[in-house]
């Protein structure tokens, strides 16, 4: 069994998000000792490590949820997995997509640069410039 620190240590995840992923239903809730501290078995620990490695691709604490609940049942055909990694390559492909026309928007910004005066800066006067904004939503990185 393993403390809440320990665990933290060997998942690569803070304490803070151990505790979230357990009130959210993420992960089981830990077992405690006389003294109310957590304890934890291996089994969380690759839960915590699976979970992280799908945050680190993009997906969603609820898509988790799903996956998590499909893996459940390993009798059934793997379709509904292989849509939710397909789902989130198209997310994947919209944000790089977006991030390529940001980075050429600021390239045109820094080439127009002439190193004057703040006063004329032209990349500070095209921030300014209002028409553009809807081409852009704040990117969710």
């Amino acid at each position: 069994m393993l403390t809440i620190g320990k665990i933290a240590k060997a998942s690569g995840c803070k304490v803070q998000t151990i505790r979230y992923y357990e009130q959210i239903g993420l992960i089981a809730a830990a077992s405690r000792t006389e003294g109310n501290q957590r304890l934890y078995r291996q089994a969380d620990v690759d839960r915590l490590q699976f979970i992280r490695h799908a945050r680190s691709l993009g997906f969603s604490t609820d898509t988790i949820k799903d996956l998590l609940t499909l893996e459940n049942h390993s009798e059934m055909s793997c379709a509904a997995v292989d849509n939710i990694a397909r789902e989130q390559l198209a997310l994947v492909q919209g944000r790089i997509k977006q991030l390529q026309s940001l980075a050429k928007e600021l390239e045109s910004m820094i080439s127009q640069c002439a190193h004057e005066d703040i006063a004329h800066c032209k990349i500070l006067q095209a921030l300014h410039e209002h028409d553009h904004c809807d081409d852009h939503k704040p990117l969710d990185v």
